[in-house]
């Protein structure tokens, strides 16, 4: 399912969501495309606040859109940047609970691929739910 069309496929929706960003304090847009193993994509944009932990990172917009619609395995999400950035810690938290092996495809604003990676890449030594197994 994911082959080179599907990846800028990918890239293209999260490069075309930024458009819907809210980065009055950042400047910063970010939009993601979130590949489900069902072969559904959600999308994401970063949405800040003026209280700054208030705010949401596009990468958790697109899992969380999923989630909320019964999705739980990923194949691939593309993430776009101005300048390529990579996900923040929290996102790569995010996107190790639902899986380790999901492709993580980091674009810049001209939709050129900087860097292809995974999650297992980007967040080694992860929490996971097996951390918690047997705890009290």
């Amino acid at each position: 399912m994911l082959n080179d069309e599907m990846k800028e496929t990918l890239v293209q929706t999260a490069l075309a969501v930024r458009q819907w960003v809210y980065v009055p304090y950042s400047n910063y847009p970010v939009g993601a495309a979130l590949l489900s193993k069902s072969g559904r994509i959600y999308d994401g944009v970063n949405i800040e606040n003026a209280a700054y932990p208030m705010t949401i990172c596009a990468e958790r917009t697109a899992i969380f859109k999923a989630v909320s619609e019964g999705e739980r395995e990923f194949e691939a999400i593309a993430v776009v940047t101005r300048d390529g950035g990579s996900p923040c810690g929290a996102c790569r938290q995010v996107m190790a609970e639902f899986g380790l092996e999901t492709v993580v495809l980091i674009a810049n604003e001209s939709g050129e691929v900087v860097w292809e990676t995974t999650v297992e890449e980007l967040l080694p030594g992860a929490f996971l739910p097996s951390n918690l197994q047997g705890s009290k």
